[in-house]
């Protein structure tokens, strides 16, 4: 595709001082589409031939040697834009686009506007810090420590430097440390959020975003992962044999407890409260939204009626140890803590908790490798097996994927709900 990159000097305009503009003009089929450059130069002090500005040797006086220095800036100035206008032809090529005049001068001056990639990054994560999400904090630090590995300069790279071979070339970078599609889903998920919402705030690359139709196929990383679930007869060892060790049947129960609270999730039980207790028609309910989708748009709280295995569940883990502040369980064993101190709190005990479900199976001989998502996966697991349709399960499990599930799961009421409930 025959295309070139000038930098012609205006002959027909000058400014007040006697000065003519610089221009960068890219010609493709014989058009011609100039981009002004903010750079001016007196006719004496520009090379015609070679489209740069005149550096002289020797010169005398601070006045001259400034302006030749400011000319040997300008110069380098204009170097680095033939470098980044090539640069964006090059990946119109690379990604098979025919390109018009008016898309280049769209890449070309998004990238000359927009900030850099880093010191946005970092104050993402700061926000996310200051507003209490600790958990997706760490996720975006996570992705960028695995980035800096990746990029040397990666406090140099603007938004459009983020294309797409770029996060290609970070996809191989990945694949030969032998991380899992899932482990790299988990990395390009945080990055395309970045650069999601660097674009809706107007300050990233729309030109060079490499997501979406035609660009990196996030989805496609993911692999189908081993669903974990306990087979009948090891389940029922759980609900009827007690532990030996107290840590062994606090875990049996908080176990139980997460299987009959439709699986809840660790952390989402160590933060309820008094609070999520809600008194409805037919009885008392925990109403809560999962931690991890929260904040999510459409975000609905799940509704569980509690059913006598849970309330004597709650009763015994609360008689087992004290709880703190308002908490419902005894999982958060410290006062007032909050924020980044809560949350490290809670993986700690989680930490413990996994240490006890370990020991656990070994004191009732399952030859299982004890979870806290195991609970969850057998409820799931038992819930089909008895015939309960997908439809209901995916409401009950508080589907992340509103979109595509709880559209049409919103008609199903608590009854229904209930019923469901009753073959766990």
């Amino acid at each position: 595709m025959a295309y070139s990159i000038r930098f012609p000097r205006r002959h027909d305009r000058a400014t007040n001082d006697g000065l003519y503009a610089i221009r960068l003009c890219v010609t493709k089929d014989k058009r011609r589409k100039y981009i002004a450059l903010n750079l001016y130069v007196a006719p004496e002090h520009w090379d015609e031939v070679n489209e740069q500005f005149i550096i002289r040797r020797n010169l005398k006086g601070a006045t001259q040697k400034a302006e030749n220095k400011q000319r040997e800036v300008d110069n380098a100035l204009l170097s680095k834009y033939k470098t980044r206008a090539r640069g964006i032809v090059e990946r119109f090529e690379m990604e098979g686009a025919d390109w018009s005049l008016n898309q280049f001068e769209e890449a070309f001056l998004n990238q000359s506007k927009q900030g850099k990639f880093l010191p946005y990054y970092l104050n993402h994560i700061e926000n996310l810090q200051a507003t209490g999400h600790i958990g997706n904090a760490r996720t975006y630090q996570q992705t960028l420590d695995m980035l800096k590995k990746y990029d040397k300069k990666l406090s140099q790279r603007l938004f459009s430097d983020i294309d797409l071979r770029y996060v290609r070339g970070f996809d191989l970078f990945l694949q030969k440390r032998n991380c899992s599609g899932n482990t790299r889903r988990f990395y390009f998920k945080a990055l395309r959020a970045i650069l999601n919402l660097a674009n809706a705030e107007g300050v990233g690359s729309v030109a060079t975003y490499p997501f979406g139709k035609g660009g990196f196929e996030v989805a496609q990383l993911g692999e189908v992962t081993e669903k974990r679930y306990l087979p009948v007869e090891d389940l029922q060892r759980i609900k009827s044999c007690r532990a030996q060790t107290p840590q062994c049947e606090y875990a049996r129960r908080l176990f139980l407890l997460s299987y009959y609270l439709y699986g809840m999730s660790f952390t989402d039980m160590a933060q309820l409260s008094s609070a999520n207790i809600k008194h409805l028609g037919d009885g008392d309910y925990i109403v809560y939204k999962r931690q991890k989708i929260r904040n999510q748009k459409n975000t609905r709280p799940i509704s569980i009626k509690i059913s006598d295995e849970i309330r004597q569940l709650i009763d015994e883990l609360q008689a087992g140890s004290p709880t703190v502040d308002d908490y419902l369980l005894p999982i958060i064993t410290c006062s007032g803590y909050a924020g980044e101190k809560l949350y490290n709190h809670i993986r700690s005990r989680y930490g413990k908790y996994r240490q006890y479900l370990e020991k656990l199976a070994v004191e009732l001989d399952i030859d299982y490798h004890l979870t806290s998502y195991v609970s969850r996966h057998t409820m799931a697991m038992t819930l089909q097996q008895n015939h309960i349709p997908r439809e209901i399960i995916s409401q009950m499990l508080g589907h992340a994927d509103m979109k595509t599930t709880n559209v049409y799961l919103d008609s199903f009421d608590n009854h229904t709900i209930n019923e469901a409930a009753k073959v766990l």
